[in-house]
């Protein structure tokens, strides 16, 4: 009986309906995994038409276009003598699944559809496909073209298992690896060696250590061999998924690929002992209790072995370190692979940012060098799908990115937007940040441009609004803040447009934004200002998380103008300066800091909590630091400027998404946009519960006092 298998984990920087690049990709996975020795192939889950189709998959024709490439899949000759496990949308009795597709030699073993949808977050599942009952088990089908290569009429479609000459291995899909009772676990009780799972599973914040753990926790207590496939890569929206393919053995780590990588095909392998399997589980008398009495899966057998009849075997498991990322490297890494992904994808010749000098645009120019020194670092590795890239952006057919100031100042331009209201030492900052990354920087002013609008006010109504510090009212001040920063979006967009063509270059640049999590949480920006771009790297990034990253920056970018960046307060300067120097601060225009906002943001989404279970957490969280009545009053306040704001997040900027507190109203927190902003029952409850509490004080005062006098 055969021992040694090599099994083959992928992940494929798919593209939602890009059936010609999913399918090269697919197959190039498959080369690489039979020319390190594999068996079986696992990719990414509905890897044929891209995971983030959303209502595409709603369309015959995405059903359609999946089946043709199957039936390139089963036809070509590269995936013969290996299992190949891919995955695409199958409609059975007018139903419509997420599936597995496995093949073998021309012929269907089995169509496996999923069991549990993802439907919280990021996440619709539900809307399109229809979960599968466990362990029921149907003939489907086939259609015309699949019949014509395999010749078959009907395959197996269900929670089945396949059994080979040697091994007995069994499908997951993503989401059934995260829920409570894992399919593996009976699975495993049934004699099944192999597991896999392939999985479309996206990157947030200090998110891969607990996936990392699932893969290892899925053989530790019933032993057996886990392969984990992961999509990577930006789909065609705000996820980026970040690869990581895994492989386990009896709880431990034995391959793992990159996390972040821009490499659009890469595969990992295992070579393993399936006894030491067999021994593991023999030395688990309470797991083989159980395994006497489990139900048996329904089993497709097939006249294939996955090791050689001649082996002796592979070297003892063998376990690793994980590779791990701290968050500093996870924000310098991440969103850098999701901006080259969109460039090079949208046919854009680079980026403009509106850079103010301030920590959340500086982030946002930092993001940029480190994709340009990933770009950079690729090329030098011979990766020939990034220097072909890199070609067709700056319309050169022999540019090879080397040095990465060089690359920036190809494809991405700065811009430091002046008006009277700026001080010079934002626009030093500015400059000399843009000078150490390499950035095509222009210093442009807008008060001709802001005296043109308020004049045209002010000839239409004979008024002439003024600055608070002026005599001008809350409302006049508002709105003069507010069309400066219109009018630097506008600026922001004429230039990306042209710049190129000022200089007699091909294309357009698009525009970056770069407004954080919190401040879009508490809708600290102007509508339709410089928050307003195409995409936005840091939208998912809290301010303490940026202000960490900053300082990753300067120790390992050498980007010594961040210091005096981080050190500064950070400011809009929109109003006048007093004798030169900047009198406004975000945190003071907010009336609360970036640390309370993190805070608030993540008991609102991650705690799901409104006013009054805010409040309740909060006193208990701050009670060193504030009264209980202070508490309310805070609290108040941001659930106040929320509501009155919320309207603002209908039309954030797509972002990279990074945090599970995020605000993005169009994916990923679904709300409401029009509030009652004076919360008054919830607000009234708040209150209460203060006046419960400084009684009870007051008493407790007062029993102290009586106490002494005794």
């Amino acid at each position: 009986m055969g021992r040694k298998v090599t099994l083959a984990a992928c992940s494929l920087n798919q593209w939602a309906l890009d059936f010609d690049g999913n399918l090269q990709r697919i197959l190039r996975s498959i080369e690489i995994a039979k020319s390190k020795g594999a068996k079986y192939r696992l990719g990414p889950e509905l890897e044929i038409c891209g995971y983030g189709c959303s209502d595409h998959y709603f369309e015959s024709d995405t059903l359609l276009h999946s089946f043709q490439v199957l039936a390139e899949l089963l036809a070509s000759p590269i995936t013969q003598d290996i299992i190949c496990d891919v995955g695409m949308p199958v409609m059975h009795k007018n139903i419509r699944y997420n599936c597995r597709i496995i093949f073998l030699n021309k012929k269907i073993v089995l169509i496996r559809p999923k069991l549990i949808m993802a439907k919280n977050g990021n996440y619709r599942e539900f809307r399109w496909f229809t979960p599968w009952t466990p362990r029921r088990v149907e003939e489907y089908f086939l259609p015309r073209m699949i019949r014509v290569v395999t010749e078959q009429d009907t395959v197996p479609f269900g929670d089945a298992v396949i059994a080979t000459k040697d091994t007995c291995i069994g499908t997951e899909i993503c989401e059934e690896l995260w829920i409570p009772d894992n399919p593996h676990v009976s699975m495993g009780l049934d004699g099944v060696e192999i597991f896999t799972n392939s999985s479309a599973s996206h990157y947030e914040l200090r998110k891969d250590h607990s996936r990392l753990e699932r893969v290892k926790s899925a053989t530790a207590k019933n032993g057996g061999i886990y392969v984990y496939a992961n999509q990577k890569g930006c789909d065609g929206d705000r996820l980026y998924y970040d690869g990581c393919p895994t492989i386990s053995a009896n709880g431990h780590l034995v391959a793992q690929g990159h996390q972040f990588s821009l490499e659009d095909v890469e595969v990992i392998t295992a070579m393993l002992d399936l006894e030491d399997v067999r021994t593991y589980r023999g030395e688990l008398p309470s797991r083989n209790i159980l395994a006497g009495q489990v139900e048996p899966y329904h089993r497709v057998k097939i006249d294939f072995a996955l090791s050689l009849d001649d082996d002796i075997g592979a070297p003892s498991i063998e376990p690793i370190q994980s590779l791990s990322h701290t968050p500093e490297e996870e924000i310098s890494l991440g969103p850098a692979c999701w901006l080259w992904d969109y460039l090079r994808r949208s046919s854009q010749a680079g980026f403009l940012l509106p850079l103010s000098g301030g920590i959340d645009s500086s982030a946002t120019a930092c993001i940029v060098y480190s994709m340009c020194r990933q770009v950079c670092l690729a090329a030098d590795n011979g990766n020939q799908q990034v220097i072909e890239d890199a070609r067709k952006i700056v319309n050169d057919p022999n540019y090879v990115p080397k040095d990465p100031r060089e690359f920036c100042r190809q494809v991405f331009t700065t811009c430091y937007m002046a008006s009277e209201n700026s001080s010079q030492d934002t626009c030093n900052r500015a400059k000399e940040l843009a000078d150490q990354i390499g950035s095509y920087h222009l210093n442009m002013n807008i008060d001709t441009a802001v005296k043109a609008m308020i004049g045209i006010f002010s000839l239409v109504t004979g008024k002439s609004p003024q600055f608070t510090v002026h005599g001008g009212c809350t409302r006049e001040n508002l709105a003069l803040q507010n069309v400066q920063a219109r009018i630097r979006m506008v600026l922001a967009y004429l230039f990306a447009q042209l710049r190129l063509w000022s200089c007699g270059r091909p294309g357009g640049l698009l525009v970056l934004g770069s407004a954080n999590v919190d401040e879009s949480l508490r809708g600290y920006m102007t509508k339709y200002d410089c928050s307003s771009a195409d995409i936005n790297p840091i939208g998912g990034i809290s301010k303490m998380d940026l202000k960490n990253f900053i300082q990753y920056c300067i120790e390992n970018f050498q980007l010594t103008a961040l210091r005096k960046i981080i050190s500064a307060p950070p400011t809009a300067e929109l109003e006048p300066l007093a004798n030169g120097q900047v009198s406004q601060t975000d945190e003071a225009d907010m009336g609360m800091t970036y640390a309370e906002l993190s805070v608030y943001g993540k008991l609102r989404k991650i705690a799901k909590c409104g006013p009054y279970s805010m409040f309740c957490k909060l006193i208990h969280t701050w009670n060193s630091i504030c009264t209980p009545r202070q508490v309310a009053e805070k609290v108040k306040h941001f659930f106040r400027m929320y509501a009155i704001n919320r309207h603002k997040m209908t039309v954030l900027t797509p972002a990279y998404h990074a945090e599970q507190y995020s605000p993005d109203d169009n994916r990923f927190d679904l709300r409401p946009f029009l509030y009652n902003t004076n919360w008054s029952w919830q607000f009234r409850s708040i209150d209460t519960q203060v006046s419960k509490l400084e009684s009870r004080q007051q008493a407790n005062l007062s029993d102290v006092a009586t106490n002494e006098l005794d």
